[in-house]
């Protein structure tokens, strides 16, 4: 199931922005050309109390009520940028409450992002937390959410957030040291939370072989521990070997195959309740086509990738995973 709008094409932060509206064109393009374009669903806007879950009033108010400036020097507001930004909050409610009652993926194509969008401030071409927003959406009927953070850079909005729930496992996959500058594996929640944040700060150059063993020593472990009611993925595919902005070597293979397990995860642990919305990447053919290899993948295909390099494959991030299995030792059983 495909969540989409094409108003997410609308959205102009500024000119020449790395975060433009030909990432989103570009995946819909891919997806056309491989026959996987099919039905899209369109999103409602989310509501203010919806994004009320999450966000403060006065930072709701501030969004909707500036008509011109910067949230910060990366992200700016303009007359439409509220609407559409609870658009792309409304698609990942839409496809998480549809992959919930119908148990089966779906993944919401989205823009602007959103996990940088914290309680009362955004950044990072982020306004309004989707993912966040749509967990939140599933706590409120009493059910455990997991997020996993497949994005190079770590979900700082998202981690705080949910920073003192236990209803929420947050786990992120990020470059260490680069924007937004938190995700150290000795974060691990405050209060009620503790433990339930869940940091693998990789350093450059780390790729498929790390992200395997974060996977098999840390991600399913959590995972099958906490037993959540849906896995909920925000997919940055700005950890890919080939994305201007960050130095992770994920190749498109590794990205699908990461998120395809993930999604076979979620069929043991939550009835495949498994929804995929889209942060962050900016290299337009590694983008369209990972999003393509998984959109197939979740329905049981596969299309032909060209960005394979294997550059990590003797997991570099080895020192990363033990930093944070002991930082959670006390929390789960990370043998």
């Amino acid at each position: 199931m495909l969540v989409y709008d094409p108003r997410f094409i609308e959205h102009v932060s500024s000119p020449l922005h790395v975060e433009r509206p030909e990432r989103i064109v570009s995946i819909v393009d891919r997806l056309k050309g491989e026959g996987l374009f099919t039905d899209p669903i369109a999103p409602k806007l989310a509501t203010v109390e919806e994004v009320r879950r999450v966000h403060r009033a006065s930072y709701v108010e501030f969004l909707r009520d500036l008509r011109e400036g910067y949230v910060d020097p990366e992200t700016a507001l303009h007359p439409a940028t509220f609407d559409i930004a609870r658009l792309a909050a409304g698609a990942a409610l839409q496809a998480t409450r549809a992959c919930v009652e119908q148990s089966r993926p779906a993944v919401a194509l989205v823009r602007p992002p959103g996990h940088h969008a914290g309680p009362d401030y955004g950044g990072g071409f982020c306004y309004l937390n989707n993912v966040a927003i749509a967990a939140a959406d599933q706590v409120a009927q009493g059910r455990r959410v997991a997020i996993l953070d497949y994005d190079a850079h770590h979900g700082n909005g998202t981690s705080e957030i949910f920073a003192d729930e236990s209803s929420v496992l947050y786990v992120s996959t990020h470059q260490y040291g680069i924007y937004p500058g938190t995700g150290a594996a000795e974060d691990v929640g405050v209060g009620e939370g503790r433990g339930f944040n869940v940091n693998i700060p990789f350093g450059a150059g780390c790729g498929d072989a790390s992200f395997h063993l974060a996977y098999e020593e840390i991600i399913e472990p959590i995972v099958r521990a906490y037993r959540p009611d849906a896995i909920l993925v925000s997919l940055g595919i700005d950890a890919h070997y080939r994305d201007p902005l960050t130095s992770l070597s994920l190749s498109s293979p590794g990205y699908v195959d990461i998120v395809a397990r993930s999604a076979s995860l979620a069929a043991d642990v939550c009835a495949g309740r498994f929804m995929v919305a889209l942060e962050g990447g900016y290299h337009l053919l590694a983008l369209s086509e990972v999003i393509a290899g998984v959109v197939a993948r979740l329905r049981g295909s596969r299309v032909d990738l060209e960005l394979t390099q294997l550059i990590d494959a003797k997991a570099k991030g080895r020192p990363a995973i033990d930093a944070t299995k002991r930082a959670h030792e006390t929390f789960w059983n990370l043998r």
